[in-house]
């Protein structure tokens, strides 16, 4: 895994370019509840799917 020094300028590069999507996403993934709730409601289906309950929750939504 890389190093990351979130103090460095040059470890933002990449953001330059990057779609508010993509930011949003690094922030949400990171997100405690968000993660807890993603790992119990693909515990709670059979197949894994996402609910449309969640999806409005917390704003997103999954390409196929």
């Amino acid at each position: 895994m890389p190093e990351f020094d979130w103090r460095s300028p040059d470890s933002y590069k990449t953001l330059q370019d990057a779609e508010i999507t993509d930011i949003a996403w690094e922030f949400l993934r990171r997100n405690a509840d968000y993660r807890r709730a993603y790992e119990a409601m693909i515990a709670d289906s059979p197949y894994g799917e996402v609910t449309e309950e969640f999806r409005r929750r917390w704003g997103i939504c999954f390409r196929p």
